[in-house]
């Protein structure tokens, strides 16, 4: 095997990796590395470096859809109401109530196709993510593996719940209390054995 190559040139900063008791065999297995690392190193700064690129997984949004609809709205629960009651802090019947109201006005909650004629997320994914966000203070990122929504996604729904369900309740359920409020919480409170006891906060969990 012949090189041409400077010994110098191949170890500028230190003495070659090698003494006299080397035999040939080593000297020319060391100067072929030496020379491969000299070469690579060469082709990295002079020829451009193939990136791959990086591999995104797609998420399903109908994986997400259909595992919330079997668990919780099928004609065959997987979780009775109860369960919805424990999981998401409101009764069954009010969250599809909710979602009858918020649904029609509110177009972003409308399951639409992209522009690859796919079905994205549907108005039950978007509104229980909202719903879990608010019930358990978590993270928006924390809806994704049951879910399938993206943290960005379910932020934005978020805020299109909340804004629209003060816009669509406000006037029934967010209002100062007229007289037959009033009256109908004094009889309660009476009721219960508070007398003259009305919006107290200390009592508001008495069994």
């Amino acid at each position: 095997m012949d090189f041409h190559y400077d010994i110098d040139f191949i170890f500028p900063n230190d003495k070659p990796p090698f003494d006299s008791s080397f035999d040939d065999d080593e000297l020319e297995l060391t100067l072929a590395i030496a020379i491969k690392e000299l070469n690579n190193e060469g082709a990295s700064t002079s020829c451009r470096r193939l990136v791959q690129p990086r591999r995104f997984i797609w998420r399903n949004p109908l994986q997400g859809h259909d595992r919330l609809f079997y668990d919780y709205f099928a004609e065959t629960l997987v979780y009775p109401p109860n369960v919805f009651r424990r999981r998401f802090r409101m009764n069954h019947s009010l969250f599809l109530r909710i979602h009858s109201r918020v649904e029609a006005p509110e177009p972003y909650f409308v399951q639409k196709r992209n522009a690859a004629n796919t079905l994205g997320l549907s108005s039950l994914q978007k509104m229980i993510a909202a719903i879990r966000m608010l019930a358990y203070e978590v993270s928006a990122d924390f809806m994704d593996e049951y879910l399938r929504i993206g943290e960005t996604t379910a932020i934005k729904s978020l805020k299109k719940f909340v804004k629209a369900v003060v816009s669509i309740f406000s006037e029934e359920y967010l209002r100062s209390p007229n007289n037959n409020d009033i009256a109908r919480l004094l009889a309660v409170g009476q009721h219960h054995g508070f007398p003259r006891m009305s919006g107290s906060i200390d009592c508001m969990h008495w069994k």
